[in-house]
Protein backbone atom coordinates (compact mmCIF):
# COMPACT_ATOMS: atom_id res chain seq x y z
CA UNK A 1 0.00 0.00 0.00
CA UNK A 2 1.07 3.59 -0.73
CA UNK A 3 0.88 5.26 2.77
CA UNK A 4 1.99 8.75 1.33
CA UNK A 5 -0.48 8.87 -1.43
CA UNK A 6 -3.84 7.66 0.85
CA UNK A 7 -2.69 9.91 3.83
CA UNK A 8 -2.52 12.64 1.17
CA UNK A 9 -6.02 11.97 -0.84
CA UNK A 10 -7.38 11.59 2.66
CA UNK A 11 -6.55 14.95 3.49
CA UNK A 12 -7.94 16.32 0.05
CA UNK A 13 -10.98 14.41 0.33
CA UNK A 14 -11.83 15.18 3.86
CA UNK A 15 -11.12 18.92 2.82
CA UNK A 16 -13.79 18.92 0.23
CA UNK A 17 -16.28 17.46 2.36
CA UNK A 18 -15.81 20.19 4.63
CA UNK A 19 -15.97 23.02 1.70
CA UNK A 20 -18.91 21.51 0.04
CA UNK A 21 -20.71 21.57 3.54
CA UNK A 22 -19.69 25.09 4.38
CA UNK A 23 -20.35 26.52 1.08
CA UNK A 24 -23.83 24.78 0.84
CA UNK A 25 -24.73 26.24 4.43
CA UNK A 26 -23.81 29.84 3.39
CA UNK A 27 -25.00 29.90 -0.65
CA UNK A 28 -27.61 27.89 -1.11
CA UNK A 29 -29.97 29.49 1.72
CA UNK A 30 -28.76 32.62 -0.36
CA UNK A 31 -30.07 30.82 -3.54
CA UNK A 32 -33.24 29.30 -2.39
CA UNK A 33 -34.64 30.76 1.00
CA UNK A 34 -34.48 28.75 4.15
CA UNK A 35 -32.96 24.70 3.72
CA UNK A 36 -35.01 22.02 4.53
CA UNK A 37 -34.12 19.91 7.82
CA UNK A 38 -33.02 17.12 5.59
CA UNK A 39 -30.52 19.44 3.19
CA UNK A 40 -29.45 21.27 6.81
CA UNK A 41 -28.84 17.95 8.12
CA UNK A 42 -26.82 16.43 5.43
CA UNK A 43 -24.67 19.54 4.98
CA UNK A 44 -24.11 19.53 8.89
CA UNK A 45 -22.81 15.92 8.54
CA UNK A 46 -20.40 16.82 5.47
CA UNK A 47 -18.40 19.33 7.52
CA UNK A 48 -18.15 17.24 10.33
CA UNK A 49 -17.80 14.23 8.68
CA UNK A 50 -14.87 16.21 6.69
CA UNK A 51 -13.09 17.48 9.43
CA UNK A 52 -12.88 13.60 10.70
CA UNK A 53 -11.39 12.53 7.60
CA UNK A 54 -9.06 15.15 7.11
CA UNK A 55 -7.81 14.85 10.64
CA UNK A 56 -8.18 10.99 11.15
CA UNK A 57 -6.76 9.88 7.17
CA UNK A 58 -3.38 10.96 7.66
CA UNK A 59 -2.81 10.00 11.28
CA UNK A 60 -4.08 6.34 10.33
CA UNK A 61 -2.13 6.33 7.00
CA UNK A 62 0.96 8.55 7.85
CA UNK A 63 1.57 7.18 10.98
CA UNK A 64 0.08 4.33 12.46
CA UNK A 65 -0.28 1.70 9.78
CA UNK A 66 3.15 2.39 8.44
CA UNK A 67 4.28 1.59 12.39
CA UNK A 68 2.30 -1.50 12.51
CA UNK A 69 4.50 -3.33 9.30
Amino acid sequence: MDYVKLARWGFVLGAAMFLIGGVGHAVVPELQGSLPGWEAGLLLNLEVGGILVGLLAPLTFGIVLPLTE
